[in-house]
């Protein structure tokens, strides 16, 4: 049993859903695949019981032929489709990884980035360290072993600051997407409005789920072209800072319970 929570283990049951977005990733999915096979395949807790989702976001290179193929080799990977995505370009990781959520199966759902920059060998141990705390979602935080160009850590810094100043979050490195949740607080997330994928451990704290952070590795990207950087991260991250906090301030309780006839006054 991989969690105390999750119900007894059968033939066919999925308990780990491990989603990544993928824009052009080409040269990456196929060592992706095979990564995820060595980090999960000898981990005896989840034999034959996870998954790994791709999913596709308007890629204009050979990144879905490329899943395909590796479909009828991994029998354990499926491939996510986004459609109607705008011409040479996707809807983003955070309506993405809202897709691969949806066809997920697993009651545990990890999520990673498909440039290699994160290490799935990393998955085993923040399972167990969900397991040992009983936290809702495990956030990997990069910061002790980034290897980012100045203009990507100055970027990471200012998108901090700004959570700092106007949401208070506390979160070290929000913008590593290699994080394992259950299911219920990925689907608590409104991860349709673009940007939301870097506030995940925040808005998830603020729905009264227990986060909790652990030091996970980073890895230079080697191939394929990086999404992000200083100039179109700062202003836009400004922007989403505003919107939660909005969003935030708005929200309100929705827990009910039913009045039964046995409530009933006589």
């Amino acid at each position: 049993m991989l969690l105390p929570s999750m119900a007894e283990p059968h033939e066919c049951q999925i308990e780990l859903s491990i989603i990544a977005p993928a824009h052009n990733e080409e040269e990456n999915v196929g060592p992706l695949v095979e990564e995820i096979h060595a980090a999960l395949a000898g981990f005896v807790e989840l034999a034959g019981r996870f998954e790994a989702i791709i999913v596709d976001d308007g890629s204009t290179d050979r990144t879905l032929e490329r899943l395909t193929s590796l479909m009828t080799v991994r029998q354990w990977l499926r491939v996510v489709r986004m459609m109607d995505t705008p011409p040479g370009r996707g809807h983003g990781q955070s309506a993405a990884f809202h897709a691969g959520l949806r066809h997920a199966r697993g009651e545990i759902v990890a999520l990673l980035d498909a440039d290699l920059q994160n290490d799935p060998a990393d998955l085993p141990r923040i399972l167990e360290i969900m397991r040992q705390t009983g936290a809702d979602l495990v956030q990997g935080d990069r910061s002790l072993n980034r290897r980012d160009t100045a203009g990507r850590r100055a970027a990471s810094w200012v998108g901090r600051s700004f959570r700092r100043l106007l949401l208070a979050d506390t979160i070290r490195d929000t913008g590593c997407s290699l994080r394992v949740m259950r299911r219920e607080v990925a689907l608590a997330i409104p991860l349709e409005f673009h940007g939301m994928h870097r506030f995940i451990p925040l808005t998830a704290r603020q729905l009264g789920y227990t986060v909790i952070e652990t030091p996970v590795s980073h890895r230079p990207r080697t191939a394929g072209a990086a999404k992000y950087g200083v100039f179109n991260r700062a202003l836009p991250g400004l922007l989403d800072c505003l919107a939660v906090r909005w969003m935030h301030r708005r929200r309100r309780p929705t827990r009910a319970s039913e009045i039964t006839r046995e409530d009933a006054p006589d």
